[in-house]
C-alpha cells in the first residue's frame, strides 16, 4: 500500500489509485461532474482539482495517482475559488428555468452551486441556444442545459456500444449531438435512457406521458388500468425517501387507486405467461432443431440494437413478445371479452422502469388493427411524479392485493426485474416441461449477482444446456462476437440493456449508487427466497388463462396474441 497526506491526514491507498478514489473511501467529498466509475479519467470538468503541499499545483483528483510521500489540501482557499469559478463559468451559460427544469431539485448543477455558496452571477454574456430535441419517442434533449461533462457520451460508447452521442465541433462551439446534428429518433440510439441516469443536468429526461394518463383519468368514458413491473416495486420507495430496496408493492397498488385506476394488475404475472411461452419455445427448439441459442426478447432496447447491428441473429430472437405486450394484449382481448367492453374504451398504461418500453408500446407490430396494446407507458419516476401531483402518501398507505385475474404471480415472474431472473426462472419451468419433475434446488446462484456476464452448464433430463446472461449492451456485444466467430455451446441467451437488468433501468430513480442498485437486486431475491409459489407453471390464473382462454402455450391463439417479429433496421445517420 502507498499512504499520502490528505489535509495533516494520514491514507493508505492501493497502488496506482487515483487520488479522488482513495479520499472517497476515507469519506472525503470531492466534487466532480464528469467522473464515471468503472471507467478511465476524463479530466474535463476540473472540479475535482485538490493542491498539492509545496508546489502549490492545483491538480485533477480522479486523474492524478497517489505516490508515496504525496501531500494534499482539498480545501484550501485556492481550491475553493477554483471550483466556484467553474461553477459560476458553467452557470453564465445556462438557462434559469430551474422552476421548469424536469431536473429540478436533482440536478447536481444547482446542488453544487448551492454547496460552494454561489449566489450572484458574476459572468454575463451570449448564452448559446440550441433547439429541443423531441423527436424521440423516449427521451428528451434539451442540448442549452448541457454543460459538456461528456457523461452520457461515454455511457453511450463506452457501456452501451451503440454511439448515438458525441461531442460536435470544437473549442467554444463544442455541443453533445447526434449525426450530422439529426434528430435523436434518426440516431441509433436504442432509448435505453442510461444517458438520462448520468446526466447531471436536465439536459436529458423521459418524454412524459403524465398529461395523458391524467386526462385518461378524468375521463369517465374510460376504463384505465394500471399494470407495474417487476421492478417498480423495490425501487418506487427511493422516489419518496424510503430506505433503497424497500418492497412497497402493495402501497403502491393502494396508491394507484387511490390516483383513480380502475384496475390494477401486476406484469408479474404476464412475465409468469411469458416464460410459459418462452420456456415452450426453447424446449420445441432444442428438441427439433430449431434456430439456437434462442435469445430472449423481453428488453425493448436489446431488440434494437440486434436490429440494427446484428441484423443476422434476428432469428435467433424469441419471438414472444415482452410481459409489458403480453398484459396489454390479455387485456384488450381475454379482459374486454370477460368484462364485455370495447378494447377502444380501454386505456391501458404500464408502469415501467425503463424508457425504452415508451419506445415498444408505439412499434406497429405492438398495434393490432391500429389498437396499441398498450396505451401509455410511465417511468418510475414519473409514477413518483403522479402521486406527488396527487397527494398521495404512499408510507401512509396500508398494503393492498392487486386485481384477478391478472394479480396473482409466483416469485419466477417477479426476478425478472433482476439481470439473470428471466433465465432462472425459464430453466425451472423448461426442466419441469421436459422431465415432468421439479428442479431440487430452485436457486441458480451462478445466474444470480451484478457481474455483466454470466454462464451456466447444467443437464435437464438427457439434455446438455448451456446458458448465458449478460446485462449491458457493451457485454452483449463480447457475446455476440463471440457466435460470430463460431462459438456453438450454448442454447439459450438473456440479454438486459441495462447493466443490472430492470432494476438499473433508464426509468427509474435519479442519483442511486450501486449500493442501493443491489439492494433492490436482494429484494427482488428475499422476495423468491420467502414466498411459497416459485415457478410460472404453478401459478393457477396461468393455467386458467389457457383452459378458458389461450387453450395451450404456442397454440393458435396464443401465437397470435402473444408472439410478434422483428425485421433489420437500417443504422441511421
Amino acid at each position: 500500500m502507498t499512504t499520502f497526506l490528505a489535509d495533516g491526514r494520514e491514507i493508505a491507498a492501493k497502488p496506482g489509485e487515483t487520488i479522488l478514489l482513495a479520499l472517497r473511501r476515507e469519506g472525503i467529498h470531492v466534487p466532480t461532474l464528469c467522473h464515471m466509475d468503472g471507467l478511465a479519467p476524463s479530466g474535463a470538468c476540473r472540479l475535482c482539482v485538490v493542491e498539492v503541499e509545496g508546489t502549490g499545483n492545483l491538480v485533477t483528483a480522479c486523474s492524478c495517482p497517489v505516490s508515496e510521500g504525496l501531500k494534499i489540501r482539498t480545501r484550501t482557499p485556492r481550491v475553493l475559488e477554483a471550483r466556484r469559478t467553474i461553477v459560476e463559468l458553467l452557470l453564465s451559460n445556462h438557462p434559469d428555468d430551474c422552476l421548469y427544469c424536469p431536473r429540478g431539485g436533482k440536478c447536481e448543477l444547482q446542488h453544487l452551486a448551492m454547496d460552494l455558496g454561489v449566489r450572484q452571477r458574476l459572468y454575463r454574456g451570449a448564452k448559446s441556444k440550441r433547439e429541443l430535441d423531441v423527436s424521440s419517442p423516449s427521451i428528451l434533449r434539451d442540448p442549452s442545459k448541457c454543460i459538456l461533462c461528456g457523461r452520457c457520451v461515454r455511457m453511450c460508447e463506452e457501456y452501451q456500444t451503440v454511439s448515438a452521442v458525441d461531442f460536435i465541433a470544437r473549442g467554444s462551439r463544442a455541443f453533445v449531438g447526434t449525426a450530422f446534428n439529426a434528430g435523436l429518433n434518426l440516431s441509433s440510439c436504442i432509448n435505453c435512457g442510461q444517458c438520462i441516469l448520468v446526466c447531471p443536468t436536465g439536459a436529458l429526461s423521459e418524454r412524459s406521458s403524465l398529461d395523458a394518463v391524467v386526462a385518461a383519468l378524468a375521463d369517465p368514458t374510460k376504463l384505465v388500468i394500471a399494470q407495474h413491473a417487476p421492478a417498480v416495486s423495490v425501487s418506487l420507495a427511493e422516489e419518496v425517501g424510503l430506505k433503497p430496496g424497500t418492497d412497497v408493492d402493495g402501497k403502491m397498488v393502494a396508491a394507484l387507486r387511490r390516483v383513480g385506476f380502475d384496475r390494477v394488475f401486476d406484469t408479474s404475472f404476464a412475465a409468469d405467461l411469458t416464460i410459459m411461452e418462452e420456456a415452450s419455445e426453447l424446449v420445441h427448439r432444442v428438441t427439433t432443431g430449431g434456430v439456437l441459442p434462442m435469445m430472449t426478447s423481453c428488453s425493448p432496447g436489446w431488440i434494437k440494437f440486434v436490429e440494427q447491428f446484428y441484423p443476422e441473429f434476428i432469428p435467433n430472437l424469441s419471438t414472444c413478445k415482452s410481459p409489458q405486450q403480453m398484459m396489454g394484449a390479455i387485456i384488450k382481448s381475454f379482459f374486454a371479452q370477460r368484462e364485455n367492453i370495447e378494447p377502444g374504451n380501454i386505456v391501458s398504461v404500464s408502469i415501467m422502469p425503463c424508457t425504452a418500453k415508451k419506445f415498444e408500446c408505439a412499434r406497429p407490430e405492438m398495434q393490432p388493427n391500429h389498437v396499441p396494446d398498450v396505451d401509455y407507458v410511465l417511468t418510475t419516476r414519473e409514477l413518483g411524479q403522479l402521486l406527488r401531483m396527487f397527494g398521495v402518501n404512499l408510507a401512509a398507505l396500508e398494503a393492498e392485493a392487486a386485481d384477478t385475474p391478472f394479480g396473482e404471480r409466483t416469485t419466477a415472474g417477479k426476478i425478472f426485474g433482476a439481470s439473470g431472473g428471466v433465465m432462472e426462472a425459464a430453466v425451472r419451468t423448461a426442466y419441469y416441461l421436459i422431465t415432468g419433475q421439479e428442479m431440487g434446488d430452485l436457486k441458480i446462484q451462478p445466474l444470480r449477482g451484478m457481474k455483466g456476464i454470466k454462464e451456466l452448464r447444467t443437464t435437464i433430463g438427457t439434455l446438455d444446456v448451456g446458458a448465458a446472461v449478460a446485462s449491458g449492451l457493451g457485454n452483449a456485444r463480447q457475446l455476440l462476437d463471440q457466435l460470430r466467430a463460431g462459438r456453438k455451446d450454448l442454447q439459450f441467451i438473456e440479454i438486459m440493456t441495462c447493466p443490472g437488468g430492470c432494476i438499473n433501468g433508464g426509468g427509474q430513480p435519479i442519483g442511486a449508487d450501486l449500493e442501493s442498485v443491489r439492494a433492490r437486486m436482494q429484494a427482488l431475491y428475499k422476495i423468491d427466497r420467502d414466498e411459497p409459489r416459485r415457478v410460472s407453471h404453478a401459478n393457477p390464473w396461468i393455467t386458467r388463462l389457457y383452459d378458458e382462454f389461450l387453450g395451450k402455450p404456442l397454440g393458435e391463439k396464443s401465437h397470435h396474441l402473444l408472439h410478434t417479429h422483428y425485421h433489420k433496421r437500417e443504422v441511421p445517420l
